[in-house]
């Protein structure tokens, strides 16, 4: 089965999607915690104290939503597997943010606002591509 013109502008959002992904977690990673400091000392502290563990789940969670993104694009069926272990990494890293740190208690339930937007999507980017493989567009 064939490609239709929507998969491929779907496809096309999912990658940019979880680059954009990639480069947040670049920048969070990678932050001079001095200069956050600064102007949100909340965060810079969140950021020093998060554990290794959750950085690692980080990466996951973008780095297997990228590759799995690219695969979709290409029409593979591992993408399937790649969102899944996206969405599972994606739970462990916002359960640490919001069970292992104090966020609630700081930043209020706004906070989870963008976290659950990012969950959303990673939930409908495994069923879109599930649902792919199913109709036989993903071999």
């Amino acid at each position: 089965m064939g490609a239709s013109r929507s998969f491929k502008i779907i496809a096309i959002g999912l990658l940019i999607w979880n680059l954009i992904g990639v480069a947040a977690f670049a920048m969070q990673y990678g932050a001079d915690l001095a200069v956050l400091a600064k102007s949100d000392p909340y965060t810079a502290r969140i950021f020093a104290e998060m554990p290794g563990w959750v950085w690692a789940a980080y990466a996951v969670a973008v780095g297997a939503g990228t590759v799995g993104a690219l695969l979709l694009l290409l029409r593979k069926a591992a993408a399937v597997a790649l969102f899944a272990l996206s969405l599972a990494a994606v739970v462990v890293q916002f359960g640490y943010s919001f069970l292992g740190a104090d966020l609630w208690a700081v930043k209020g339930a706004g906070a989870a606002v963008f976290p659950a937007v990012i969950v959303a999507i990673a939930v409908g980017q495994l069923l879109y591509a599930a649902r792919l493989r199913t109709k036989g567009v993903l071999r």
